[in-house]
């Protein structure tokens, strides 16, 4: 942030909280939304595209979120209609805004930011207590009382929800007892320092998240689940947030306390005693960021491992057994409208269909697998592929006839060709870039053994930055909370 002067600065902070003004109701009629019932998406929310990107999980937060916009008041496949209700927003507060404002006179511009940084830090943790205590009583303890959902069913949906609510409140009432009687704060480091491996628990938590969506989205499925679920979202306590948005709010706070922490090093003078504990606070989340990103990626690779089924033994492929990466997967359609379920190995390109078994959602394989080391890619400009398989010569513009690009490989001296159809051109691109990637990563590990022996021990995705690398110049999607 550029140094302001500091009134200047308050009034930006006080614009960027306060919520829009109410608008005017429309009489214009609206097409009712439907379920959200698929797998959490994994990229940034452009047009809902449905790649899903793996090793990124925590770094950049763009893993199972769902879309939490609120569901339109429309006719309602079953249960009573529910009345529209105000939605409970939540205030945006500032240290400034909270303690003696005449306390700013004594401190320097850099200094008041350096409390709004601190201040935040803490105030994140008490709405982060408050949305996991949410979740809990609003959502967990109902559907078991009245027996909406097995208590085994919700364990492994809420994971370890629990665990998380003592780990934040000692973290909060820590900051607090730091903080004087005219609000300020001098030292949060050590405080960071001895906390911050508390954090391994998430671990687990964050592990099984890909499996409780894929739950979650199952029981959905059943009218009392859907039921009660929407009239939550219905509810002002809601926030217009889904379950799920509750449920991945931890993970959104693991990936931003780099962020936070950087904030207030950003601020704090280099002769502060404080600073030499940011600093190891700053290594010490760094560290245990990535480690939680690799066991989550590894947790994800094998979740979708063994959701595939195959038609003949020949389909089996040692890469597949032996990947620990899952770069990204998501919906294709080939020339004929077929729609696949694409998943891109480290080390191998799977083409799937998605079928259900056993009330279960598996991934029949289609195709022979494809080896990275031999796949060709090539992108088609809009209009050159025919969707009966043929090429035209990029004359036709057509909708129908946009966002194909093409693989190839050669398999017992002849070439086989795939041309697959992305939903935008958005994800077309996110495609070609993993799978370039992929290709980059495969060739400079076979090139330097030394670089394949550290990437065997992380589970980034061929198209991401090491986890182990330095995540403190991120950028996040904003979360709603």
């Amino acid at each position: 942030m550029v140094a302001k002067d500091y009134p200047v600065y308050l009034l930006i902070k006080r614009a960027s909280g306060r919520g829009d003004e109410p608008q005017e109701p429309s009489s214009k009629r609206v097409k009712p939304l439907s379920r959200v019932t698929s797998l959490a998406s994994l990229i940034p929310p452009v047009k809902a595209a449905p790649l899903k990107r793996i090793g990124q999980t925590l770094q950049r937060s763009i893993s199972f979120r769902s879309d939490c916009r609120p569901e339109n008041t429309a006719p309602r496949p079953w249960g009573r209609q529910i009345a529209p209700s105000i939605t409970k927003r939540r205030d945006s507060k500032l240290w400034s805004e909270t303690f003696d404002l005449g306390l700013g006179h004594m401190l320097s511009s850099e200094e008041i930011k350096r409390q709004e940084a601190i201040f935040e830090l803490s105030q994140g943790e008490q709405d982060l207590i408050e949305d996991l205590t949410l979740a809990k009583k609003a959502y967990r303890d109902p559907m078991l009382k009245l027996s909406i959902m097995s208590e085994h069913e919700l364990n492994q949906i809420f994971g370890t929800l629990d665990s998380l609510i003592p780990l934040h409140e000692d973290l909060l009432s820590r900051l607090r007892e730091a903080r004087k009687q005219d609000g300020s704060t001098d030292h949060v480091g050590h405080i960071l320092v001895d906390w911050l491996p508390c954090l391994e628990t998430y671990n687990g938590y964050c592990s099984n998240q890909v499996a409780a969506k894929a739950l979650l989205d199952h029981k959905k499925q059943d009218h009392r689940v859907h039921d009660f679920l929407q009239r939550c979202l219905e509810s002002p306590f809601s926030r217009k947030l889904d379950l799920w948005s509750f449920l991945d709010i931890p993970r959104s706070r693991l990936v931003k306390y780099p962020l936070l922490l950087r904030e207030i090093l950003k601020y704090t003078p280099n002769e502060h005693p404080d600073r030499q504990h940011l600093h190891q606070a700053m290594n010490m989340i760094q560290s245990i960021v990535a480690d939680i990103n690799t066991q989550t990626g590894e947790s994800e690779c094998r979740y979708y491992k063994e959701r595939l089924l195959y038609l003949e033994s020949g389909q089996r492929d040692l890469l597949i057994d032996s990947s620990r990466i899952l770069s990204c997967h998501g919906e294709l359609k080939n020339n004929r409208g077929v729609k696949l379920h694409v998943f891109l190995f480290q080390d191998v390109l799977v083409v799937t269909r998605a079928i259900t078994q056993n009330e279960q959602l598996c991934y029949q394989l289609h195709q022979q697998p494809i080896p990275v080391r031999d796949l060709e890619w090539e992108d088609l400009q809009d209009g050159e592929i025919r969707l009966g398989g043929s090429i035209r010569g990029a004359f036709s513009n057509s909708e129908r006839t946009k966002n194909f690009f093409r693989v190839a490989f050669r398999s017992g001296g002849q070439l086989q060709m795939h041309c697959f159809q992305a939903r935008d051109a958005f994800n077309k691109q996110q495609w070609l870039n993993c799978i370039r990637q992929a290709k980059e990563a495969l060739g400079s590990t076979e090139s330097d053994p030394q670089t394949a022996a550290r990437c065997s021990d992380c589970s980034a995705d061929a198209s991401a930055e090491c986890p182990q690398m330095d995540l403190t110049d991120l950028t996040l999607t904003p979360v709603k909370t």
